[in-house]
């Protein structure tokens, strides 16, 4: 059915303002993960025995070592989303 005559862009075109917001959120956090990469801004791996250590206590509920983990391991995910 064509637009009636007179019909504003809007009427015509609907917008999908929350796509557009998610996808400029997602392209403004992947330049930023993009950034830090190319700072060096991580922090260095864990040893074998910090990361055993820590995913014991992460089992155990620490939420502390959760977060260690994590942090210490956004240089692997960092990698990974560059090969996408």
């Amino acid at each position: 059915m064509p637009p009636r005559r007179g019909a504003t862009s809007r009427e015509v075109f609907p917008t999908v303002p929350g796509l557009f917001a998610a996808i400029a959120l997602f392209i403004k956090q992947l330049s930023l993960l993009v950034a830090y990469v190319k700072n060096n801004a991580f922090p260095q791996p864990l040893s074998e025995e910090e990361e055993a250590m820590h995913l014991k206590l992460m089992a155990e509920g620490d939420q502390d070592s959760r977060n260690k983990l994590i942090e210490h391991n956004l240089r692997l995910v960092a990698h990974i989303v560059n090969t996408l």
